[in-house]
């Protein structure tokens, strides 16, 4: 079956309705179910395979306050006690999992700290959380360390333990540069904090510096982002992470929507067509100071030597355990989920049990598609490598669809296979439902 886009749903998909946009993984997570909990129990209680790397995700789900586009598990009413006993039971769970057979004998490749807010906890939680970490998953050797921060989070004393714990990537969701735009979108921080906070950062010298913006923030316009673009440009981050506003059904901006009665669009939120304007346009101005565009998403300054390899790893099929409420992983071909509520997070690791609530095992064939969908938000499909990989070819397995993406002058078969253009790259995440197997093809809720 070829899953084509017809006028009517190309032009519906246009406006930025509720629902889920961006295509994080496949299948959908809503055919992860609990029924396939014991095979992800057996994968974790074989030997892995120690030629695929290993990582780890640590979620910490704190928050100052919760923005308004924001669809992650967080809370923003726990106090230093809570705290301590959810730190305490990540412990745990780091622990339970590298004990397991799977992680037996194999270095971590890399160690991400998301969230939520991980640069919420203090100084001394932070080097605490640390020290109980490493015991069960040391990271010396790890090629990548990343630190999700919020900048108003931010002292320098914070910074320095970061760098004296080994982060090598740290990640600053500024999002915008506009106070007007961060309080109306439910923000916490401020821009004055943003440029103390990165001030100190590269005065530690962190390795890799990323930023995070988001194009399409309620109230955003051509004026306000050609600045937001212009600021970023004298930043001059290693990375810039642009993602495109999207509105989940569980934000307090969709919620908002449906109560006013609007299930398809608000005026205040800009449609897909502008938003990927303003990515093209951000894309195109890094390219004039020397960045070069590496995904969907992301532009770097220095291909060489700036490489994010949590994602990397993990869109080529690497294990990483996920840990934290709510927080996804992937083990031996198996995807997992956490459970999604404090309590019963902790009751589950209180039994001494992994916390996970439903799974899904990955065919063959489902591997490769995964790998094709993911790697094709990259712009590119190395035949050659998918070939040594799968045995399959990327481009003659999709074959109808490659060439309505051609045809539509959304790719070009370019070595070394397939390359999407600009205006296909930047909209990519629209397009990629297409390549899903036939009974994933129409879902009405990704997640």
């Amino acid at each position: 079956m070829t899953t084509m886009i017809g006028p009517d749903e190309d032009a519906r998909q246009e406006r930025t309705g509720l629902g889920n946009y961006f295509v994080a993984n496949y299948p959908p997570f809503s055919f992860w179910k609990p029924d396939y909990l014991s095979t992800a129990r057996e994968v974790l209680s074989s030997p892995g395979n120690p030629s695929t790397p290993l990582g780890l995700y640590l979620h910490i789900p704190f928050c100052r306050k919760r923005c308004k586009f924001c669809y992650f598990r967080v809370y923003t009413d726990k106090n230093a006690e809570d705290i301590e006993t959810y730190v305490a039971a990540l412990a745990r769970e780091v622990e339970l999992l590298a004990a397991s057979p799977l992680a037996r004998d194999r270095g971590f490749e890399f160690i991400y700290f998301g969230g939520g807010t991980p640069s919420y906890l203090s100084a001394t939680q932070l080097e605490r959380l640390f020290q109980r970490v490493k015991v069960h998953a040391p990271w010396s050797a790890a090629a990548e360390v990343t630190f999700e921060c919020e900048p108003g989070t931010l002292q320098k004393h914070k910074l320095e333990a970061l760098r004296a714990a080994g982060v090598t990537r740290v990640s600053l969701g500024i999002e915008n540069f506009s106070d007007a735009l961060l309080k109306s979108n439910g923000r916490a921080h401020l821009s004055e904090e943003v440029f103390r906070a990165y001030g100190w950062i590269r005065e530690l010298g962190f390795p890799q510096v990323n930023i995070d913006l988001i194009a399409g923030m309620l109230g955003e316009t051509w004026e306000n982002w050609r600045d937001c673009v212009r600021q970023t440009v004298d930043l001059a981050p290693d990375c810039v992470t642009i993602y495109q506003m999207e509105l989940p059904y569980n934000t307090v901006f969709s919620k908002e929507l449906r109560m006013l009665g609007d299930d398809e669009t608000s005026g205040e939120v800009a449609d897909w067509p502008t938003k990927r304007a303003w990515v093209d346009y951000a894309f195109a101005e890094l390219e004039k100071v020397g960045y070069t565009v590496t995904s969907a998403t992301t532009a770097v300054r220095d291909p060489a030597n700036t490489r994010f390899v949590y994602r990397d790893s993990l869109w080529r099929g690497a294990d990483m355990f996920g840990t934290g409420v709510a927080s996804f992983g992937h083990v031996g071909g198996t995807h997992v989920q956490n459970l999604d509520t404090w309590e019963a997070y902790l009751g589950a690791l209180d039994r001494g049990e992994a916390p996970w609530a439903r799974a899904f095992p990955l065919t063959p064939r489902q591997k490769f598609v995964r790998e094709s969908i993911l790697l094709l938000k990259t712009g590119i499909w190395d035949s050659s490598v998918f070939l040594a990989r799968h045995g399959v070819d990327p481009v003659e397995a999709f074959a109808p669809q490659v060439e309505d993406l051609v045809a539509r002058g959304l790719a070009t078969h370019e070595a070394p296979g397939l390359k999407l253009t600009r205006p296909g790259l930047i909209q990519v995440d629209r397009l990629l439902p297409r390549f899903f197997e036939p009974e994933h093809s129409v879902y009405k809720r990704y997640t």
